[in-house]
């Protein structure tokens, strides 16, 4: 199953690190990954792979709202299907 990971928040040192980390823990394979600076602000997206996830959907998200809480940024994680569904008619 693909996702995205949406990173977004001031500007810091080891945001990457810490959300490829966590992606290490959980088996999380990232196939792609883009990011910016806007201004000050981080932004940063990931496509994952999370067929090997050993973790269920709920603690992915304890875990990623853990990190967001610990780095002061936002994190979102949006199952590709979910933006599959808002473009089928």
């Amino acid at each position: 199953m693909k996702a995205f990971i949406t990173v977004i928040g001031h500007d810091t040192v080891g945001v990457v690190a810490k959300v490829a980390g966590l992606c290490t823990e959980l088996n999380i394979n990232i196939e792609d990954v883009t990011q910016s600076i806007l201004q000050g602000m981080f932004a940063m997206i990931m496509l994952v792979d999370l067929s090997n996830c050993n973790v269920d959907h709920d603690q992915l998200h304890k875990r990623t709202d853990a990190l967001a809480a610990e780095m002061g940024m936002q994190i979102n994680v949006t199952r590709q299907e979910v933006f599959d569904a808002m473009h089928t008619i």
